[in-house]
C-alpha cells in the first residue's frame, strides 16, 4: 500500500517527464501536432499560476502559442503587457505573441472597426477607448485590487527580470491581431480566464475563423455553489447559508449571483458561450472546493526550487500577509490554476468525450448567460443596445433575452430589494436552463480529492501544481538578482550638509508625460533655488496609482532617492471609492493609461529604482499585523505632508505645485488645520478661465462640457475646495499652457542644448508624442502635455519671463456633468486669484532647455542599458 502511495503522488510528474524521454509519442498522441493554446488572461495573481503551469508543461504535446490580454479586468493594459513580457523573458518564452488592446471602435450601427481594444465592455464599446465602468467598478481600484495586481504586490519589480521586449506605441500587437494570426494558423484551443471580451469581439468579427478554434476552456461563473460566503458577511455565515451563486463580494446588495470574469462583460459571454464551439467551464461550484488552506500554504513554502515556483509562492505570500481581514483561507482558491489543471488533464485524455481528468468531477448541463433582467422589452435608460433605437444594436432581437434592464453599478436602484442585503439583478448569471433557452456545457463540479489519504495535502491537484512548477525542464532562466552577474541595489542619497537649501517645494503630480518633464525640471534646478521636498502623486488623473515605480526610477536616475514620494487618492472627492467618475474621461488606450503608465513605452528606459511600490502593511500605520517588511510600505500623500512639515524650520514656508486635480491639497486643507501657516503659495497648473472668450477647454472626451480643463475636471469638488480656501494661489490656465504647446520649438531648443540624460531622455519624449500626433488620431492631443511643464519654469524662473499677470474673482463650477471644473469669472463671490496672462516664450524655452543640458546637479545613471553595463562587471571596476 506504501509502494502504491507513492507511485501515485510521482504520476504527475512521470507524466510531465514522459515527453522529454521521448515516450510520449507512444503512451498517447491522438493529434499529429501539439495541442496548440491561446491564453486571454487578465494578468490578476492567479492567472500568473496558470500562465507558468502552462508554460511548463511538455511543448511537444502543449504549446502556448499565443497571449492575449483582457484590459477591462483586473490590470491596467500597460502594467499586465510589460509584467507577460518579462515572465516569458525569464522563462526563455520570447517568441510567445503578446497582444493587448487597440483602438478600434464599434459604429453606432453596431460596425465593428478593426482592432478593438476590449477596454471597455461592448455594451459600453464606441468610437474611444474612454468610457463608464458599469461593470469594472466590481474591481477595487487600490489595495487589493488594480493598484496591487498592476504591480503584483511589489514583486513584479523586485523579482522579475527585464529583457527587450515591451510596450511600444502603434507596434504593439493588439489583442485582434494576435487572435487572428494564431488562430488562423491552425486548430486551437482557447482558454479564456479574464473578461470574455477580447474572444467574443473575435467572433462576432471573423465568423469564417470559428471552425479552426477546437475547444474553450473557460474559469467563470457559478451555476450551483452555494458554499461561499462574501467577504462582507457576518462571521456567523456558514456553508449552504449564503445559497447564492456568485462572487462579486462589493455588490451583493445588487448582484449576488454573478462570478468576476463573466460579470466584467456579460454580453460578450454570452456570444461565447452561444457561439456553437465545444466549451469546459470550470466555474465557483468547483473552484470553491479547492480553496488554499494552511497545508498547502505550508507545502509550497517547501517547495520552490525554481524561480517560477518562488515568483508564485512570494505573490501568494503577499496576499496572504495583506489580506486586510485575517480570513485569507476562506478567501483565496485555485481559480485559474486549477482550470489549467483541468483542461490540460481533459486534453490529455481527448479520446474521453465525457471530459475525464485527474482533478475534477464533471457533468453537462444547459446554461446561458444572463445579460439583462426581466421584464424584457422595456426602455428605461439602462441598455444602450436598445434605448433610442428603432433598430436594436448588432439587430438583436426586441423583447429577447437582451432587452431587459442592464445592471449600471453597483449602486443600481433597480438591484436593490427594499428591507433585503440580497440583490435581485443577474447580470453575468450563468443559469441553468431548458436545452431550448441554452447550450450544453462541460461543467466541473468539484475538485477530486488527493488519492493520497496520508498526504497533508487534501486534493490531487495541489499535489500536482506543486510537482509540475518544481519540475527543471522549462525552468526560468534567473530572476533580476540572477540575470547580471554583479546585480546591486545602490540608493542614491545626496549630501546637503553644507549648502544653503532654497524655498521648499512639494510638488502634486498624476504622472502624465508633462508631469515627469516638469519634475526633471525641478530636479535640475540647484538646491540653493528650490529644495524639493517631496512628491504627492493624485491615483485619479492621467496615469494609474502603480505608475509610481516611474517616478521612483526618475528620481533614482536623478540621483535623489532622498525624495519622499507619497500616494494619494485614487478618487474624485465625495465620489465612491468603487467608481470612476470623471477619471473615465480619460482614454483606455492610446493616448490615454495605456502610454502614461508607461510614459509612452519609455519608461523601461529609465534605471531601475531600488524603492518601488509594494503592498507591505505596517502596524504603526494602523495595519492590524506587520508583513515582512513594513519598511518598505509605501507612504500616503497625508504622511509625507505631515512628514515634511514637522521637519520645516520655524520660519520656513512651503511652495506647492500641482499638475493634476486637486484631490490631494483639498485633503490636505480638510485634514492639516494649519496647512494655511506652513503654505506660502500654491501654484495651480489648470483651470480654463471661462468669460467673454469663447475658447474651448481640454476635456475633448466629454463634448458636453466645452470649457473645462481637466486638471478641474477631474475633481471638481476638490478644485472648489481650495480655490476657496484661505491660501494664496496662483493659476497657469490653459490659455498661458497653450502659449508653449509647441513641439517644433521645445525640440528645437533641446536639440540645441547640452547632451544628458534627462535632456536626452526629454528629447526622445517629445520626439515620440510628436510623431504620435502626426500618426494617429489617438494622439490628436499630445500637446495638452507640453504646457504643463510651464508652472514649474514659471515657479523657479519667473522673474525672468517678463511676465504679465493679472487677479480676477474665479469660482470652480461642480455638480453638473456638462459644466464640472468650469472656471468662470464671479465678481459677486468669487475669490481674486492671480491669474499668469502672458510671458516671454523665447525665453521659456531658452530657459527650459539649456537647464535640461546643464552638466550640473545631472543624472548619476542616465539609463537601464547604463545600469546594466554597471552590473556585468565587478564593483571595483566600474
Amino acid at each position: 500500500m506504501k509502494i502504491d502511495r507513492m507511485a501515485m503522488r510521482m504520476l504527475c510528474m512521470v507524466v510531465a517527464l514522459l515527453g522529454f524521454l521521448g515516450l510520449m509519442g507512444s503512451v498517447k498522441m491522438a493529434y499529429a501536432k501539439p495541442w496548440q493554446i491561446l491564453l486571454d488572461t487578465d494578468v490578476n495573481t492567479d492567472d500568473l499560476f496558470a500562465l507558468f503551469y502552462l508554460l511548463k508543461q511538455n511543448r511537444s504535446e502543449f504549446n502556448l502559442k499565443a497571449i492575449t490580454i483582457s484590459a477591462n479586468s483586473w490590470t491596467d493594459a500597460g502594467h499586465a503587457v510589460n509584467q507577460i513580457y518579462d515572465i516569458l523573458y525569464m522563462m526563455n518564452r520570447d517568441d510567445i505573441p503578446v497582444g493587448v488592446g487597440g483602438d478600434g471602435g464599434i459604429l453606432d450601427d453596431g460596425t465593428i472597426l478593426p482592432n478593438v481594444g476590449g477596454y471597455l465592455p461592448i455594451i459600453e464599446q464606441g468610437m474611444s477607448t474612454a468610457g463608464d465602468c458599469r461593470y469594472r467598478q466590481a474591481i477595487p481600484v487600490g489595495a487589493g485590487g488594480r493598484r496591487d495586481t498592476d504591480t503584483n504586490y511589489g514583486l513584479r519589480r523586485s523579482f522579475l527580470p527585464q529583457g527587450d521586449r515591451r510596450y511600444i506605441p502603434l507596434h504593439q500587437p493588439t489583442a485582434q491581431q494576435v487572435m487572428i494570426d494564431t488562430i488562423s494558423a491552425g486548430p486551437t484551443t482557447v482558454f479564456l480566464i479574464g473578461s470574455h471580451t477580447n474572444f467574443a469581439l473575435f467572433l462576432m468579427t471573423n465568423p469564417h475563423l470559428k471552425k479552426y478554434i477546437q475547444h474553450i476552456y473557460i474559469m467563470g461563473g457559478g451555476v450551483r455553489s452555494k458554499d461561499r460566503c462574501p467577504n462582507n458577511s457576518s462571521t456567523s455565515c456558514i456553508p449552504q447559508q449564503c445559497a447564492d451563486c456568485g462572487n462579486l463580494v462589493d455588490a451583493y446588495a445588487s448582484n449576488p449571483y454573478a462570478e468576476f470574469n463573466i460579470f466584467e462583460d456579460p454580453f460578450a459571454a454570452y456570444q461565447v458561450f452561444h457561439s456553437g464551439i465545444p466549451i469546459t467551464l470550470v466555474p465557483l461550484d468547483a473552484t470553491n472546493t479547492i480553496p488554499i488552506n494552511e497545508q498547502f500554504f505550508m507545502a509550497f513554502e517547501q517547495q520552490q526550487d525554481t524561480y517560477e515556483a518562488q515568483y508564485c509562492f512570494q505573490s501568494l505570500k503577499s496576499i496572504h500577509d495583506t489580506h486586510s481581514d485575517n480570513q485569507f483561507y476562506m478567501n483565496f482558491y485555485m481559480w485559474d490554476s486549477f482550470t489549467a489543471g483541468v483542461a490540460v488533464s481533459i486534453m490529455r485524455n481527448a479520446d474521453n468525450f465525457n471530459g475525464e481528468n485527474e482533478f475534477a468531477e464533471m457533468e453537462y448541463l444547459n446554461l446561458t448567460v444572463v445579460t439583462s433582467n426581466k421584464p424584457y422589452g422595456i426602455y428605461d435608460g439602462s441598455n444602450p443596445f436598445f434605448d433610442g433605437r428603432a433598430i436594436p444594436k448588432f439587430s438583436l432581437q426586441k423583447d429577447g433575452v437582451h432587452s431587459g434592464h442592464v445592471q449600471t453599478g453597483l449602486q443600481d436602484p433597480f438591484c436593490f430589494v427594499p428591507g433585503s442585503n440580497k440583490g435581485k439583478c443577474k447580470d453575468g448569471y450563468t443559469k441553468e436552463v431548458t436545452v431550448s433557452e441554452g447550450v450544453r456545457v462541460l461543467v466541473a463540479k468539484k475538485a477530486k480529492p488527493n488519492q493520497d489519504v496520508q498526504s497533508p495535502l487534501n486534493r490531487e491537484f495541489f499535489k500536482c501544481f506543486l510537482d509540475v512548477l518544481n519540475l527543471p525542464q522549462q525552468s526560468g532562466r534567473f530572476n533580476i538578482s540572477r540575470q547580471f552577474p554583479y546585480y546591486r541595489e545602490t540608493l542614491y542619497m545626496p549630501d546637503f550638509t553644507n549648502r544653503s537649501l532654497g524655498k521648499p517645494v512639494v510638488f502634486d503630480m498624476d504622472m502624465s508625460a508633462g508631469d515627469f518633464l516638469a519634475l526633471t525640471y525641478l530636479l535640475k534646478v540647484p538646491v540653493e533655488i528650490i529644495d524639493l521636498k517631496g512628491i504627492l502623486v493624485s491615483g485619479n488623473g492621467w496615469a494609474n496609482a502603480a505608475t509610481v515605480d516611474v517616478i521612483y526610477d526618475v528620481l533614482h536616475m536623478m540621483g535623489r532617492d532622498d525624495i519622499l514620494v507619497g500616494l494619494g487618492n485614487i478618487n474624485a472627492l465625495g465620489t465612491p471609492s468603487l467608481g470612476c467618475k470623471y477619471v473615465n474621461a480619460i482614454p483606455l488606450g492610446s493616448g490615454g493609461l495605456l502610454d502614461s503608465d508607461t510614459l509612452y513605452g519609455l519608461a523601461r528606459t529609465l534605471p531601475r529604482s531600488p524603492r518601488r511600490y509594494t503592498a507591505d502593511k505596517s502596524v504603526k500605520f494602523g495595519a492590524p499585523r506587520n508583513t515582512d517588511h513594513p519598511e518598505l510600505r509605501q507612504p500616503l500623500a497625508m504622511e509625507v505632508w505631515q512628514s515634511i512639515t514637522r521637519a520645516l524650520n520655524p520660519n520656513d514656508k512651503i511652495m506647492v505645485l500641482t499638475n493634476g486635480p486637486l484631490t490631494n491639497l483639498a485633503n490636505i486643507i480638510l485634514s492639516d488645520k494649519n496647512a494655511s501657516s506652513v503654505i506660502q503659495n500654491v501654484y495651480v497648473v489648470g483651470g480654463h478661465i471661462l468669460d467673454e472668450c469663447d475658447e474651448k477647454g481640454s476635456v475633448f472626451t466629454v463634448p458636453s462640457n466645452k470649457y473645462a480643463e481637466f486638471n478641474m475636471f477631474l475633481d471638481p469638488v476638490a478644485a472648489k475646495k481650495v480655490i476657496e480656501s484661505d491660501l494664496p494661489i496662483t493659476f497657469i490656465p490653459l490659455s498661458a499652457q497653450r502659449k508653449v504647446s509647441s513641439f517644433e520649438s521645445i525640440l528645437k531648443h533641446l536639440k540645441l542644448a547640452g547632451k544628458t540624460p534627462e535632456a536626452l531622455f526629454a528629447y526622445h519624449l517629445l520626439s515620440l508624442m510628436q510623431e504620435l500626433q502626426q500618426q494617429h488620431q489617438a494622439y490628436h492631443h499630445m500637446d495638452i502635455f507640453l504646457g504643463e511643464i510651464l508652472g514649474a519654469v514659471f515657479l523657479v524662473d519667473g522673474p525672468n519671463l517678463n511676465l504679465t499677470m493679472q487677479k480676477k474673482p474665479v469660482s470652480v463650477l461642480a455638480g453638473d456633468t456638462s459644466k464640472d471644473g468650469q472656471t468662470v469669472i464671479n465678481k459677486k463671490y468669487g475669490k481674486f486669484i492671480s491669474l499668469l496672462n502672458n510671458f516671454d516664450r523665447e525665453a521659456y524655452y531658452r530657459h527650459l532647455a539649456n537647464l535640461l543640458g546643464d552638466r550640473r546637479q545631472s543624472a548619476v545613471i542616465g539609463s537601464f542599458d547604463e545600469q546594466k553595463k554597471k552590473w556585468s562587471i565587478p564593483p571595483n571596476e566600474t
